[in-house]
Protein backbone atom coordinates (compact mmCIF):
# COMPACT_ATOMS: atom_id res chain seq x y z
CA UNK A 1 0.00 0.00 0.00
CA UNK A 2 1.83 3.23 -1.62
CA UNK A 3 2.31 5.68 2.07
CA UNK A 4 0.24 8.73 0.46
CA UNK A 5 -3.11 7.16 1.76
CA UNK A 6 -4.52 5.40 5.19
CA UNK A 7 -3.72 1.99 5.09
CA UNK A 8 -5.80 -0.66 4.47
CA UNK A 9 -7.32 -1.52 8.13
CA UNK A 10 -7.50 2.93 8.79
CA UNK A 11 -9.86 2.58 4.83
CA UNK A 12 -12.09 -0.08 6.19
CA UNK A 13 -13.15 2.12 9.35
CA UNK A 14 -12.46 5.99 7.52
CA UNK A 15 -15.74 7.82 8.66
CA UNK A 16 -14.51 11.49 8.68
CA UNK A 17 -16.40 14.26 9.35
CA UNK A 18 -17.30 16.51 6.45
CA UNK A 19 -18.34 20.47 6.15
CA UNK A 20 -22.02 19.99 5.12
CA UNK A 21 -23.87 23.22 4.62
CA UNK A 22 -26.86 23.93 7.16
CA UNK A 23 -29.17 24.78 3.45
CA UNK A 24 -27.68 21.29 1.41
CA UNK A 25 -30.91 19.88 1.06
CA UNK A 26 -32.61 23.19 0.37
CA UNK A 27 -29.84 24.00 -2.29
CA UNK A 28 -30.42 20.83 -4.19
CA UNK A 29 -34.23 20.80 -3.86
CA UNK A 30 -34.33 24.41 -5.30
CA UNK A 31 -31.77 23.26 -8.19
CA UNK A 32 -34.20 20.21 -9.13
CA UNK A 33 -37.55 21.26 -8.46
CA UNK A 34 -36.63 24.45 -11.43
CA UNK A 35 -35.14 21.87 -13.71
CA UNK A 36 -37.83 19.73 -13.26
CA UNK A 37 -40.32 22.02 -14.63
CA UNK A 38 -40.20 20.52 -18.02
CA UNK A 39 -40.83 17.19 -20.03
CA UNK A 40 -37.33 15.71 -19.84
CA UNK A 41 -37.47 14.19 -23.00
CA UNK A 42 -37.00 16.78 -26.13
CA UNK A 43 -36.48 13.94 -29.27
CA UNK A 44 -35.51 10.48 -29.57
CA UNK A 45 -34.23 9.36 -32.81
CA UNK A 46 -33.10 6.09 -34.60
CA UNK A 47 -29.41 6.03 -35.64
CA UNK A 48 -27.57 3.39 -37.84
CA UNK A 49 -24.86 1.81 -36.10
CA UNK A 50 -23.72 -0.89 -38.08
CA UNK A 51 -24.59 -3.24 -35.05
CA UNK A 52 -27.55 -6.24 -35.49
CA UNK A 53 -27.67 -7.19 -32.45
CA UNK A 54 -28.19 -3.77 -31.02
CA UNK A 55 -31.07 -0.56 -31.40
CA UNK A 56 -29.46 2.94 -30.43
CA UNK A 57 -31.12 6.17 -30.83
CA UNK A 58 -29.65 9.22 -30.16
CA UNK A 59 -31.77 10.85 -27.46
CA UNK A 60 -31.61 14.43 -26.23
CA UNK A 61 -33.23 15.59 -22.65
CA UNK A 62 -33.64 18.76 -20.71
CA UNK A 63 -30.90 19.49 -18.11
CA UNK A 64 -29.80 22.31 -15.93
CA UNK A 65 -32.20 25.30 -16.97
CA UNK A 66 -33.85 22.93 -19.82
CA UNK A 67 -30.52 22.94 -21.83
CA UNK A 68 -30.62 20.81 -24.16
CA UNK A 69 -28.20 17.42 -23.28
CA UNK A 70 -27.62 14.65 -25.42
CA UNK A 71 -27.27 10.52 -24.78
CA UNK A 72 -27.28 7.43 -26.96
CA UNK A 73 -29.78 5.11 -25.56
CA UNK A 74 -29.36 1.56 -26.57
CA UNK A 75 -31.79 -1.37 -26.17
CA UNK A 76 -30.70 -5.38 -27.14
CA UNK A 77 -32.43 -6.14 -30.31
CA UNK A 78 -35.50 -7.77 -30.96
CA UNK A 79 -36.45 -7.16 -26.74
CA UNK A 80 -39.90 -6.42 -26.35
CA UNK A 81 -40.55 -6.44 -22.88
CA UNK A 82 -39.90 -3.40 -20.41
CA UNK A 83 -36.31 -3.87 -19.31
CA UNK A 84 -34.12 -2.46 -16.73
CA UNK A 85 -32.05 0.07 -17.30
CA UNK A 86 -28.29 1.26 -16.64
CA UNK A 87 -27.86 5.23 -17.09
CA UNK A 88 -23.97 5.49 -17.10
CA UNK A 89 -21.67 8.87 -16.86
CA UNK A 90 -18.23 9.33 -18.42
CA UNK A 91 -15.49 10.76 -16.81
CA UNK A 92 -13.79 13.81 -16.55
CA UNK A 93 -12.79 14.94 -19.89
CA UNK A 94 -14.55 12.50 -22.23
CA UNK A 95 -18.22 13.21 -23.98
CA UNK A 96 -20.94 9.81 -25.05
CA UNK A 97 -18.33 9.47 -27.75
CA UNK A 98 -19.46 7.25 -30.48
CA UNK A 99 -22.63 4.92 -30.14
CA UNK A 100 -20.73 1.28 -30.48
CA UNK A 101 -17.95 2.20 -27.83
CA UNK A 102 -20.18 0.90 -24.45
CA UNK A 103 -21.92 -1.91 -25.31
CA UNK A 104 -21.05 -4.13 -22.13
CA UNK A 105 -24.82 -3.32 -20.48
CA UNK A 106 -26.82 -3.38 -23.45
CA UNK A 107 -25.11 -6.78 -24.32
CA UNK A 108 -26.36 -8.18 -20.77
CA UNK A 109 -29.83 -7.45 -21.27
CA UNK A 110 -30.22 -4.21 -20.09
CA UNK A 111 -31.39 -0.87 -21.71
CA UNK A 112 -28.20 1.69 -21.62
CA UNK A 113 -28.41 5.60 -21.34
CA UNK A 114 -24.94 7.15 -21.76
CA UNK A 115 -24.94 10.65 -20.83
CA UNK A 116 -22.72 13.24 -22.37
CA UNK A 117 -20.55 16.07 -19.73
CA UNK A 118 -22.36 18.84 -21.27
CA UNK A 119 -19.07 21.32 -21.86
CA UNK A 120 -16.84 18.52 -21.41
CA UNK A 121 -15.85 15.66 -24.47
CA UNK A 122 -12.33 16.92 -25.41
CA UNK A 123 -9.55 15.83 -23.38
CA UNK A 124 -9.99 12.20 -24.67
CA UNK A 125 -12.05 9.59 -26.57
CA UNK A 126 -14.13 10.26 -29.82
CA UNK A 127 -15.91 13.87 -28.33
CA UNK A 128 -19.55 15.07 -27.44
CA UNK A 129 -22.09 17.42 -28.56
CA UNK A 130 -23.47 19.39 -25.13
CA UNK A 131 -22.44 22.64 -25.20
CA UNK A 132 -22.16 24.53 -21.38
CA UNK A 133 -24.02 27.63 -22.19
CA UNK A 134 -23.29 28.97 -18.58
CA UNK A 135 -19.64 28.28 -18.16
CA UNK A 136 -18.95 32.54 -18.03
CA UNK A 137 -18.53 32.92 -14.03
CA UNK A 138 -15.04 33.46 -13.06
CA UNK A 139 -12.75 30.24 -12.70
CA UNK A 140 -10.34 28.58 -14.85
CA UNK A 141 -10.59 26.75 -18.20
CA UNK A 142 -11.35 22.81 -17.09
CA UNK A 143 -14.45 21.71 -15.72
CA UNK A 144 -13.37 21.34 -12.23
CA UNK A 145 -13.07 25.30 -12.09
CA UNK A 146 -15.52 26.68 -13.84
CA UNK A 147 -17.80 28.46 -11.33
CA UNK A 148 -15.77 27.59 -8.66
CA UNK A 149 -16.28 30.85 -6.73
CA UNK A 150 -19.79 30.15 -6.09
CA UNK A 151 -22.23 27.20 -5.94
CA UNK A 152 -25.14 28.57 -7.95
CA UNK A 153 -22.50 28.84 -10.52
CA UNK A 154 -20.28 26.03 -10.26
CA UNK A 155 -19.80 23.26 -13.35
CA UNK A 156 -20.88 20.60 -11.38
CA UNK A 157 -24.33 22.27 -10.02
CA UNK A 158 -25.10 22.24 -13.55
CA UNK A 159 -23.41 18.71 -14.29
CA UNK A 160 -25.17 16.63 -11.76
CA UNK A 161 -28.54 18.28 -12.07
CA UNK A 162 -28.17 17.18 -15.86
CA UNK A 163 -27.61 13.24 -14.24
CA UNK A 164 -30.78 13.49 -11.91
CA UNK A 165 -32.35 14.30 -15.17
CA UNK A 166 -30.98 11.70 -17.05
CA UNK A 167 -32.89 9.33 -15.08
CA UNK A 168 -36.03 11.21 -15.41
CA UNK A 169 -35.74 10.73 -19.35
CA UNK A 170 -34.92 7.03 -19.43
CA UNK A 171 -37.57 6.61 -17.19
CA UNK A 172 -39.70 8.27 -20.12
CA UNK A 173 -38.20 5.79 -22.86
CA UNK A 174 -40.26 2.92 -24.51
CA UNK A 175 -39.12 -0.67 -23.30
CA UNK A 176 -38.00 0.77 -20.01
CA UNK A 177 -39.11 -0.61 -16.60
CA UNK A 178 -38.87 2.77 -14.44
CA UNK A 179 -38.97 0.63 -11.41
CA UNK A 180 -35.66 -0.37 -12.87
CA UNK A 181 -33.06 1.98 -13.02
CA UNK A 182 -29.38 1.70 -12.31
CA UNK A 183 -26.74 4.47 -11.90
CA UNK A 184 -23.23 3.47 -13.02
CA UNK A 185 -19.92 5.74 -13.82
CA UNK A 186 -16.29 5.56 -13.27
CA UNK A 187 -14.39 8.71 -11.83
CA UNK A 188 -15.87 11.75 -12.52
CA UNK A 189 -18.64 9.13 -14.12
CA UNK A 190 -18.90 7.78 -10.62
CA UNK A 191 -19.32 10.74 -8.68
CA UNK A 192 -22.26 11.62 -10.93
CA UNK A 193 -24.08 8.04 -10.21
CA UNK A 194 -23.17 8.91 -6.38
CA UNK A 195 -24.82 12.07 -6.42
CA UNK A 196 -27.72 10.78 -8.30
CA UNK A 197 -28.09 7.95 -5.53
CA UNK A 198 -28.69 11.08 -3.05
CA UNK A 199 -30.82 12.91 -4.94
CA UNK A 200 -33.42 10.67 -7.22
CA UNK A 201 -36.15 8.51 -5.26
CA UNK A 202 -36.75 4.77 -5.72
CA UNK A 203 -33.17 4.33 -7.69
CA UNK A 204 -32.84 0.53 -8.07
CA UNK A 205 -28.61 0.59 -7.58
CA UNK A 206 -25.73 2.10 -7.53
CA UNK A 207 -22.39 1.31 -9.02
CA UNK A 208 -19.59 3.62 -8.31
CA UNK A 209 -15.81 3.44 -9.28
CA UNK A 210 -13.29 5.45 -8.14
CA UNK A 211 -15.46 8.28 -7.57
CA UNK A 212 -14.32 12.12 -7.97
CA UNK A 213 -15.60 14.84 -5.54
CA UNK A 214 -15.31 12.20 -1.95
CA UNK A 215 -13.28 13.60 0.57
CA UNK A 216 -12.48 16.71 -1.86
CA UNK A 217 -10.61 18.47 1.23
CA UNK A 218 -8.64 15.20 1.96
CA UNK A 219 -7.91 14.52 -1.82
CA UNK A 220 -7.13 18.30 -2.26
CA UNK A 221 -4.26 18.03 0.59
CA UNK A 222 -2.87 14.32 -1.10
CA UNK A 223 -2.66 14.74 -4.61
CA UNK A 224 -1.89 17.13 -7.72
CA UNK A 225 -3.10 14.76 -10.37
CA UNK A 226 -5.92 15.47 -12.44
CA UNK A 227 -9.53 17.50 -11.58
CA UNK A 228 -7.74 18.10 -8.04
CA UNK A 229 -5.15 19.43 -9.42
CA UNK A 230 -6.60 21.55 -11.52
CA UNK A 231 -8.53 22.74 -8.56
CA UNK A 232 -5.26 23.33 -6.38
CA UNK A 233 -3.26 25.54 -9.79
CA UNK A 234 -5.95 27.53 -9.84
CA UNK A 235 -5.87 28.59 -5.82
CA UNK A 236 -2.12 28.93 -5.76
CA UNK A 237 -2.88 32.05 -7.89
CA UNK A 238 -5.98 33.00 -6.71
CA UNK A 239 -4.55 33.48 -3.14
CA UNK A 240 -7.89 34.11 -0.29
CA UNK A 241 -10.20 32.35 -2.68
CA UNK A 242 -9.85 29.17 -1.02
CA UNK A 243 -12.56 29.66 1.65
CA UNK A 244 -15.27 30.53 -1.64
CA UNK A 245 -13.85 27.25 -3.09
CA UNK A 246 -14.27 25.17 0.03
CA UNK A 247 -17.97 26.35 0.49
CA UNK A 248 -18.39 25.68 -3.38
CA UNK A 249 -17.12 22.41 -2.93
CA UNK A 250 -18.97 21.54 0.09
CA UNK A 251 -22.28 21.58 -2.03
CA UNK A 252 -21.03 18.80 -4.32
CA UNK A 253 -19.54 16.68 -1.94
CA UNK A 254 -20.12 13.15 -2.28
CA UNK A 255 -20.02 11.70 0.85
CA UNK A 256 -22.79 14.22 1.57
CA UNK A 257 -25.13 12.60 -1.23
CA UNK A 258 -24.01 8.90 -0.05
CA UNK A 259 -25.71 9.51 3.19
CA UNK A 260 -28.67 10.77 1.35
CA UNK A 261 -28.94 7.46 -0.83
CA UNK A 262 -30.84 4.35 -0.22
CA UNK A 263 -30.26 2.54 -3.40
CA UNK A 264 -28.02 -0.71 -3.19
CA UNK A 265 -24.83 -0.05 -3.84
CA UNK A 266 -21.49 -1.59 -5.14
CA UNK A 267 -18.33 0.35 -4.91
CA UNK A 268 -14.55 -0.08 -6.51
CA UNK A 269 -11.38 1.73 -5.63
CA UNK A 270 -7.80 0.95 -6.27
CA UNK A 271 -5.94 0.92 -3.57
CA UNK A 272 -3.44 3.27 -5.43
CA UNK A 273 -5.33 5.52 -7.19
CA UNK A 274 -3.46 9.76 -6.90
CA UNK A 275 -6.16 10.81 -9.45
CA UNK A 276 -8.61 9.64 -6.74
CA UNK A 277 -7.45 8.71 -3.21
CA UNK A 278 -9.16 5.73 -2.16
CA UNK A 279 -10.24 7.36 1.46
CA UNK A 280 -12.69 9.26 -0.64
CA UNK A 281 -14.53 6.37 -1.64
CA UNK A 282 -14.28 4.48 1.15
CA UNK A 283 -15.52 7.96 3.40
CA UNK A 284 -18.98 7.55 1.14
CA UNK A 285 -18.77 3.81 1.41
CA UNK A 286 -18.54 4.19 5.11
CA UNK A 287 -21.39 6.53 6.01
CA UNK A 288 -23.45 5.50 2.86
CA UNK A 289 -27.23 5.66 3.98
CA UNK A 290 -26.46 6.92 7.39
CA UNK A 291 -29.55 9.47 7.25
CA UNK A 292 -31.99 7.49 5.52
CA UNK A 293 -33.13 4.81 8.18
CA UNK A 294 -32.35 2.06 6.17
CA UNK A 295 -30.09 -0.61 5.84
CA UNK A 296 -29.26 -1.40 2.18
CA UNK A 297 -27.46 -3.74 0.19
CA UNK A 298 -23.46 -2.36 -0.35
CA UNK A 299 -19.68 -4.06 -0.94
CA UNK A 300 -16.70 -2.20 -1.76
CA UNK A 301 -13.91 -3.95 -4.02
CA UNK A 302 -10.52 -3.63 -3.35
CA UNK A 303 -7.25 -3.74 -5.62
CA UNK A 304 -4.43 -3.35 -3.50
CA UNK A 305 -2.00 -2.99 -6.87
CA UNK A 306 -4.18 -1.10 -8.94
CA UNK A 307 -4.58 2.90 -10.09
CA UNK A 308 -7.18 4.81 -11.20
CA UNK A 309 -7.94 1.44 -13.27
CA UNK A 310 -9.02 -0.34 -10.18
CA UNK A 311 -10.48 -3.64 -11.31
CA UNK A 312 -11.16 -2.87 -14.80
CA UNK A 313 -12.48 -5.46 -16.39
CA UNK A 314 -12.27 -7.91 -13.52
CA UNK A 315 -14.32 -5.31 -11.67
CA UNK A 316 -16.70 -5.06 -14.63
CA UNK A 317 -17.35 -8.76 -13.96
CA UNK A 318 -18.19 -8.18 -10.21
CA UNK A 319 -20.63 -5.47 -11.50
CA UNK A 320 -22.55 -7.88 -13.82
CA UNK A 321 -23.22 -10.74 -11.24
CA UNK A 322 -24.29 -8.33 -8.69
CA UNK A 323 -25.96 -6.06 -10.67
CA UNK A 324 -28.18 -9.21 -11.84
CA UNK A 325 -28.85 -10.39 -8.47
CA UNK A 326 -29.69 -7.04 -7.36
CA UNK A 327 -32.15 -6.40 -10.68
CA UNK A 328 -33.56 -9.75 -11.68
Amino acid sequence: MPAFDLSPTELEHHRPDIEEPADFDAFWQDTLTTAGEAEPLVSVRPVETGLRLTQTWDVTFRGFAGDPVRAWFSRPAGADEPLPAVVEFAGYGRGRGLPHERLTWVNAGYAHLLMDNRGQGDQYGCGGGTPDPHAVAPGGPGPAVRGLLAAEDYHYRRLITDAVRAVAAVRKLPGVDPGRIAAAGNSQGGGLALAVAGLVPGLAALLSTAPLLCGIRRALDLTDTGPYGEIAAYLSVHRGAERAAFRTLSYVEGVSFARRAQAPAHFGVGLRDTVCPPSGAYAAFNRYAELTGTDPRKEIHAYPFNGHEGGDAVHVRRQLDWLHGVLS
